[in-house]
């Protein structure tokens, strides 16, 4: 078995497109996934540790996956065909391209999110089609934003295709 599923969710997704998978189950992650599952959407949370999960809390209402999302038969247990976005927040940029490609070439997820540490790696998944979401750039931006309020103006990070939009 490639997985362990749990869920606290009393019922069936639909088959429609109509949940998100989020790869990791770090702060991020955990966040996300509740965040999703509060507003009662529909969260599937991939993590290689099952301990990983008890950052979820009681009141996630959403199906964790114990297993190696790099795995096709973990993806497909997580039943990836039918989401409608999948969020790749791991530790590791190489696991988190691999997950982002895999999505959007083989199970064609209509929106595809990684966190990207290394900005050089950028080009390679805007050529794929994946939102990134950096960490480093987020907070720099944030801190310039802090110490210069006046002049930074409001910022809106478009998340599909990394971009920044003045107002």
């Amino acid at each position: 078995m490639p997985g362990t599923k749990q869920s606290n969710r009393s019922k069936k997704r639909g088959s429609g497109r109509d949940f998100t998978i989020v790869i990791g189950c770090g702060r991020l992650g955990a966040h996300i996934a509740a965040l999703l599952s509060e507003e009662g959407k529909g969260v599937v949370v991939i993590d290689a540790s099952r301990e990983a999960f008890l950052k979820l809390g009681p009141s996630f209402d959403g199906i964790s996956l114990t297993g190696d999302a790099t795995e096709l038969a973990v993806l497909e247990e997580a039943n990836i065909e039918n989401a409608s976005a999948v969020i790749a927040v791991t530790g590791r940029d190489n696991t988190n391209i691999m997950v982002a490609q895999m999505a959007r070439e083989l199970y064609e997820v209509p929106h595809v999110i990684a966190r990207l540490y290394e900005q050089e790696r950028e080009c390679v998944y805007q050529e794929l089609g994946i939102g990134t979401i950096s960490p480093v750039l987020l907070s720099t931006k944030e801190i310039e934003h802090i110490l210069n309020p006046a002049s930074s103006g409001k910022s809106e990070i478009h998340s599909e295709d990394n971009t920044e939009a003045k107002e």
